[in-house]
């Protein structure tokens, strides 16, 4: 097998051992990138001479004695609105070319100070605010390596591909309503979505000044593997407190032992808007695989107040983006603007008191999912409720926005709550694409989420990294 297409856990070990250098990891990558980006246009900008001598250097450390850390050699894609120190965060707009990156990012710094290594900037949709679809003014399409004709999901679907056709073996996106998990599950890769709070991060963004309050609780960082191990990895790398995010919580990696097999709530149709026939296969099949690895598996009527968080999300999200909102269109290109537009007709902006009365209802959803998760730990659910469609549906007209927003509701909401969640793959359907669910769990307990993940992808394998098609 080539060394692009091992796992985290596995290049890591080799070139911790010295079985394999760092180079010899980061130029397979390299080489692999060169052979399929081409035609998937996943990779931005591409740090080949940086990834190299990093992989140097760090190979020299391990030569001297030096403990190069658990992701030795793992090389892993930024989304192009995270920074690397010394190259542009261009967030896929040409106007912001020019903007280089002073320090890295924390996620970035923490993955780099574990012995990984940045291999390139991967495709975001423009601002990441263009729709769900990857693309970019500056960078243009980015393909689902299973079908041309099939989005690759967003926004961090350019580390969806990347990760799924072995040009990086972990992907580095961000999530607030589904970004790493839809595209996870449209290119047949796993995605950790975790606890608001669990993961440092810099919310700064573009300019100086701090976000309000939505994307300060809304946006979490989260990796993408081929494996539940390599997530598990990263999790445990990224996880922990910094004087520079003051959000991040000292929470425990892994929680107290359950009593008991742990329960699982099913809800296959949340909010009873409808379920394609493959997604809610794709559910049964996870289900039957946790039944066999011993959890409680339960069929439940719904999830707590659906629709009513549905729209405090979006009321709350367009209320904090309207003041903003006539400069950054001007950033996004022709048509770019399309998908805000339709998403502020269906949940307008509202005034002082309607923000401090949604603030409230923020609470009280909160609490209601609280009491959920204390009775069932886990949920087993859809990342999105349809098989992946064309790319641009969400930007098309209103029809396309409301179909791809209903699809992927269940992501949106537990973003809202602020609960962790892990997708992963469960197969592929009849049309041979790539089928997945999404296990969500308590606050602080992504361990739990994890390990049921692993459990499904024990009985049902892995589907990347795979050739892309034509």
């Amino acid at each position: 097998m080539p060394l692009w297409s091992k796992p985290a856990t596995e290049i890591a070990a080799a070139v911790r051992s010295g079985a394999v250098t760092a180079l010899d990891v980061v130029d397979s990558h390299l080489d692999r990138i060169a052979e399929v980006n081409p035609g998937l246009n996943a990779v931005t900008q591409l740090l080949a001479e940086r990834a190299r001598a990093d992989a140097r250097q760090l190979d020299r450390r391990r030569a001297a004695g030096e403990d190069p850390g658990p992701l030795a050699g793992v090389p892993f894609t930024v989304k192009e609105c995270t920074p690397i120190a010394g190259v542009p965060t261009t967030f896929g707009t040409p106007r912001l070319r020019g903007h280089v990156a002073t320090a890295d990012a924390v996620p970035v710094a923490r993955l780099r100070a574990a012995g990984a290594i940045p291999i390139g900037h991967s495709n975001l949709p423009t601002l990441i605010l263009a729709g769900m679809h990857t693309r970019s003014e500056l960078y243009g399409d980015t393909r689902n390596p299973w079908h041309p004709g099939r989005t690759p999901g967003g926004t961090s679907g350019g580390d969806g591909v990347a990760v799924a056709a072995g040009m990086a073996t972990l992907g580095l996106g961000n999530d607030s309503g589904g970004s790493v998990r839809i595209p996870a599950s449209f290119c047949g890769v796993a995605a950790l979505k975790p606890t608001t709070g669990r993961f440092p991060a810099d919310q700064r963004l573009i300019g100086p000044d701090d976000p309000g309050p939505a994307s300060q609780l809304l946006v979490t960082d989260g990796p993408l593997a081929r494996t539940v191990a390599d997530l598990r990895l990263a999790y445990e790398t990224l996880a922990g407190t910094d004087p520079r995010d003051p959000r991040a919580v000292p929470a425990p990696l892994d929680g107290e032992p359950l009593a008991g097999p742990v329960r699982v709530a099913v809800v296959a149709d949340p909010g009873g808007h409808g379920v394609h026939p493959t997604v809610r296969r794709a559910v049964g099949t996870a289900a039957d695989a946790l039944r066999d690895a011993g959890y409680d598996v339960r069929e439940v009527p719904d999830v707590p107040r659906l629709d009513e968080a549905l729209d405090a999300y979006l009321r709350l999200t367009n209320t904090e983006f309207a003041p903003s909102w006539p400069v950054v269109r001007q950033l996004l290109g022709e048509g770019g603007d399309r998908y805000i537009d339709l998403t502020m007709r269906v949940a307008p902006p509202t005034d002082a008191p309607g923000l401090i009365r949604l603030m409230g209802t923020w609470m009280g959803i909160r609490r209601s999912w609280t009491e959920f998760l204390q009775e069932y730990p886990l949920l087993l659910g859809p990342v999105f409720t349809e098989p992946p469609v064309e790319p641009g549906l969400e930007s098309r007209d209103q029809a396309g926005r409301d179909r791809v927003a209903a699809a992927m509701r269940l992501c949106s909401a537990t973003s809202f709550v602020g609960v962790p969640a892990v997708a992963v793959p469960t197969g592929l359907a009849a049309d041979g694409l790539p089928t997945g669910v999404q296990l969500v769990g308590r606050a602080f307990r992504e361990d739990l989420c994890l390990a049921a993940a692993q459990a499904v992808e024990d009985r049902l394998g892995t589907l990347t990294p795979i050739d892309p098609r034509p």
